[in-house]
């Protein structure tokens, strides 16, 4: 447990004092992503739904406008106030917060109908077990959809991925491949319905101070640009001002 229990210190210490900073982070308050996922909850108006690694909450905040209630579950304190209050100012009723870890969920056998996850599960200890506990908490039949930043697969394009993520963000796990997610899906009972794609542009500026980041990890992260290799620049469009593009994806799996 000494393992896991640091590493959940480390991210409750990342992202407890950026919280604020991520309510009101255009990246994470926007995309496609978001939209896709109002018109898949559409239809689901009696579901209980659990927001797992709920972060400042924009995805609760989206299927609280579809479904009947949401339990929004994050691992820092702080990111939950955040939510709890902002909740109350869009005049949200149906959000209650709770607090803990993704590979330990406090909910009984089969006691949601969906399951969402954004930007959450590269944080997390864990995946595999967490998504064990998502079967679990799961009805019979119900539905999850995650939503992450997904790595391209290759070694050299992973390594970089990784590399600044890492220097970026100490508490980052790791961004899986999308071979990598599916094998986790298979293993874990959930079987998948279907793939979306997409890319997340990330203006460097913003993406750095909304983490904090310190700047001598800020210039190893401009260096490691400005030598990475063509096919590494091509891939993930880096600017000149260290702005790129990340590949994302949606998938939704279901408990049979």
């Amino acid at each position: 447990m000494g393992i896991s229990n640091s590493h959940e210190s480390a991210v409750e210490r990342q992202f407890g004092e950026q919280a604020n900073a991520y309510l009101t982070s255009a990246v994470h308050a926007q995309g496609n992503d978001l939209q896709r996922l109002s018109l898949l909850l559409k239809g689901h108006a009696d579901a209980r739904l659990l927001d797992l690694g709920c972060g400042a909450g924009h995805a609760s905040f989206t299927a609280a406008a579809q479904v009947a209630q949401v339990v929004a579950y994050d691992l820092s304190a702080q990111m939950l106030d955040v939510v709890g209050k902002a909740a109350k100012e869009k005049g949200l009723n149906n959000i209650q917060v709770q607090q803990g870890v993704a590979e330990s969920l406090p909910f009984d056998d089969a006691s949601f109908d969906l399951l969402i996850s954004r930007y959450s599960a590269h944080h997390w200890h864990d995946v595999g077990q967490a998504l064990r506990e998502v079967k679990r908490v799961l009805k019979p039949g119900g539905k999850a959809i995650f939503m992450d930043v997904v790595s391209p697969g290759h070694p050299l394009l992973d390594i970089y991925l990784q590399t600044v993520e890492m220097l970026r963000d100490t508490s980052h796990v790791r961004d899986y491949a999308p071979g990598e997610w599916l094998g986790m899906f298979t293993e874990a009972g959930l079987m998948v319905r279907e793939v979306t794609s997409d890319r997340l542009h990330l203006e460097f500026g913003s993406w750095v101070t909304r983490m904090r980041t310190p700047e001598h990890f800020v210039t190893a992260i401009r260096a490691l640009q400005e030598g990475a290799s063509e096919d590494v620049v091509t891939h993930f469009a880096i600017q000149p001002d260290g702005s790129f593009s990340t590949d994302i994806m949606m998938f939704e799996v279901a408990k049979v």
